[in-house]
């Protein structure tokens, strides 16, 4: 009886943790964290063309986002529609001497779950870009994009679009459960993850460089599917599949498509062309540290679920084992919901 409940304890315990991304995971299409988008692109020396995007609440209603001007700035707008849970607005703005050192501010930020990208583009092919949230509204615009601002920005983006990128968490997530956590499968664990960071990084810069070019819709559906497919590995019985034997070979291959996902999100933002390896290297890096966080976390877990059931006579492939099966079937449902959903959507 000890030996069930403490065996329970730690089932429930390490399986907590992925049990709140599901849950999140299949609410995430429905309230999910998005950005808006402001942009500034340069038609002359003191003329700019204004692009602003706000995304809809679960409402269909525009979210209560404003943009503040500098005040000497002469704004004209063109036009305003709502269109796919996205409003959109275009102006055109006149400032003498450019936008170089003025404020850019946005109301309302704290009232809503919802950053903003800002961007510059301006006539010397340079650019620069900020992102401004609830504890950060506001920005000075630079001549220039500054080498730590560039360092700054897109390792800050990068952190948060993996660990709020539950796709790309359930497919880690499913990558230890097939690898192992046990001292003597760490190896092929590190082995596993490295793989999948060296596959995605590789077309998330190809992607990013617009050297090679995939359809979204298509590319997400079928990152939902890899998740579908590691899902059911974890439920079959077979341990001398493929998957199993040389999990590194299924996370190579499909870290080549999540890597056509960041670079999708990396999009959002842009590349400074000024800056350009040093951005790229930098989200790359941001990916990395999010994804090293959150493997190192759910390692954490199961550590300390094995430290307080060490009087027990349970090993960790057992507790794994234990909780794999329901762990899998829930991350599945969820997987063949996103698939569905992003097929149906490519069609809208």
């Amino acid at each position: 009886m000890k030996h069930f409940v403490a065996c329970l304890f730690g089932s429930c315990l390490f399986g907590s943790c992925l049990f709140v991304i599901v849950l999140a995971s299949a609410s995430a299409s429905a309230d999910e964290y998005s950005s808006a988008y402001l942009e500034f692109k340069q038609t002359s020396a003191n003329d700019f063309n204004v692009l602003w995007k706000v995304p809809a609440n679960i409402t269909n209603k525009r979210e209560n986002l404003r943009v503040q001007f500098p005040a000497d700035a002469l704004l004209t707008k063109t036009r305003s529609v709502m269109v796919g849970g996205v409003f959109t607005e275009r102006s055109s703005l006149n400032r003498a001497g450019g936008l170089a050192g003025a404020s850019i501010e946005v109301t309302g930020l704290g009232e809503v779950a919802s950053d903003v990208l800002v961007r510059i583009e301006r006539l010397d092919g340079s650019s620069e870009t900020a992102r401004l949230q609830s504890t950060s509204n506001s920005f000075v615009i630079a001549g220039a994009p500054q080498f730590l601002d560039v360092v700054n920005t897109y390792v800050v983006f990068g952190i948060e679009h993996i660990l709020t990128g539950f796709d790309h968490l359930l497919f880690v997530a499913c990558l230890i459960f097939i690898a192992g956590v046990s001292r003597s499968q760490w190896r092929r664990l590190l082995l596993t993850i490295t793989g999948f960071t060296v596959a995605h990084s590789l077309t998330l810069t190809l992607a990013a460089l617009e050297w090679v070019r995939l359809p979204m819709p298509a590319i997400e559906a079928t990152i939902a599917l890899s998740i579908a497919f590691l899902a059911r590995e974890i439920l079959l019985e077979r341990r001398d599949t493929l998957t199993w034997r040389y999990p590194v070979v299924v996370s190579a291959t499909f870290g080549l498509l999540h890597g056509f996902g960041f670079a999708s999100a990396l999009s959002e933002i842009g590349l400074p062309k000024g800056e350009l390896a040093t951005a790229l290297l930098t989200f790359n890096i941001g990916v990395e540290i999010g994804q090293i966080l959150f493997v190192a976390c759910l390692i954490l877990i199961f550590t300390l679920v094995s430290h307080s059931l060490r009087n027990v006579k349970l090993t960790s492939d057992t507790m794994l084992r234990m909780i794999e099966k329901p762990v899998a079937l829930g991350v599945g449902c969820v997987a063949m919901f996103w698939t569905l959903e992003r097929i149906s959507g490519a069609w809208v």
